[in-house]
């Protein structure tokens, strides 16, 4: 408790894609009362002033890498470490639950909460489960998943989980709009966008693609591209010269209204990806990350476009010339675009972060009683 006000715990870092859903929940239980604090690793600790919450924690924590067995001792030993001060971080917030979203940075603090008997909740954004949130998965006293069905876990983790969705942040919300499909001959706005690894295939990929599509088609596109700035000065060359119009750029802070404004969505398929393209409602050609863990991209794009709302195109199998004959496809089927950004919205979860709060406080009010 803080003061005369429930507390609770909320342990992520590494990635955005942990720590966007964090931040949903935080800004959630902020509003109806509820003191948060965040323990994490340095990526969040860059978060402070931004993330809604009582206070952040540094926990030390590394990534267990089995492949290089040289470096398992100073991992364990990072982890530990993290354990001790996790487990006197709690000790000393107390909070009623604590929630973990994945990645190796939330392991300390929900092995540390199970030790001390604090209700644990753990929340899952892939369609499958990654390993840090299946090593602590059987000590958990709730699930929550982002898809309908979680791959790679056993009957008693099913046993515990409910489908909440992904909870976006409030600028994905407020970035909600009707979807108007143009006619061939209007306007059309295409938004590309992968992270780093995402930008240089694409960055290599989009030029030669709308080279080759017809002169028509380019005059009436709009490129939105994110670009690695090394990346930059190539692809604008290419753009100007084809006649395009393209604004590029390595970051687009206002993604959300980025992802509004288009007409198609061409990107990886993160799980935070997912639930913003679900919740804006929009189509996307979807291309997963190759040689991921667990093809966790794979799995969500899947699950993406099985309701309609996208297409998945592996990178290996992607090229060029198929990219833009699958473009103009879309642009002149009647109907196919606005269907899927139908199938889209129908699929997003606004309030994810409303449902893992409920979820979440069962949790501490059940413990309190």
């Amino acid at each position: 408790m803080t003061g005369d006000r429930l507390t609770i715990a909320l342990a992520a870092g590494g990635t955005g894609g942990h720590l966007f859903p964090a931040q949903a929940l935080a800004e959630t239980l902020r509003g109806r009362g509820v003191a948060v604090h965040l323990l994490t690793d340095p990526r969040g600790m860059e978060y402070a002033g931004r993330f809604p919450a009582e206070a952040l924690h540094h926990v030390p924590s590394a990534t267990l890498t089995l492949s290089k067995p040289a470096g398992l001792p100073a991992q364990a030993w990072t982890l530990l470490s993290g354990y001790r001060r996790a487990r006197a971080l709690l000790k000393d917030i107390a909070p009623a639950a604590v929630v973990g979203f994945g990645g190796y940075p939330s392991l300390p603090p929900l092995i540390a909460a199970q030790h001390l008997g604090i209700p644990t909740a753990l929340h899952e954004q892939n369609a499958v489960m990654g390993r840090a949130n299946r090593i602590v998965a059987r000590g958990a006293t709730a699930i929550a998943t982002s898809f309908p069905k979680l791959a790679n876990v056993s009957e008693a983790v099913h046993l515990k989980a409910t489908m909440t969705g992904n909870p976006v942040r409030t600028t994905v919300i407020a970035a909600r709009r009707p979807y108007r499909a143009p006619r061939a001959d209007e306007p059309f706005s295409l938004l590309v966008f992968g992270g780093s690894q995402g930008a240089r295939f694409f960055s290599e990929t989009m030029p030669a693609a709308l080279e080759q599509l017809a002169t028509p088609a380019r005059r009436t596109l709009t490129l939105v591209q994110q670009c690695r700035p090394e990346d930059m000065a190539a692809v604008k060359q290419k753009t100007s010269a084809l006649g395009v119009t393209a604004l590029l750029q390595p970051f687009f802070a206002d993604l959300p209204e980025r992802i509004a404004s288009a007409h198609l969505v061409i990107c990886r398929a993160g799980a935070s990806t997912i639930a913003e393209l679900g919740v804006i409602g929009r189509p996307a050609i979807l291309v997963p990350l190759p040689h991921a863990l667990e093809s966790d991209q794979l799995r969500n794009a899947e699950s993406f476009a099985a309701g309609g709302a996208g297409w998945v195109k592996p990178q290996a199998e992607l090229d060029p010339g198929g990219l833009a004959a699958f473009i103009t496809r879309l642009r002149c089927a009647d109907g196919e675009l606005a269907a899927a950004a139908a199938a889209a919205a129908r699929q997003g979860r606004p309030d994810a972060a409303e449902r893992l709060a409920d979820l979440v406080l069962s949790l501490a009010n059940q413990r309190q009683a």
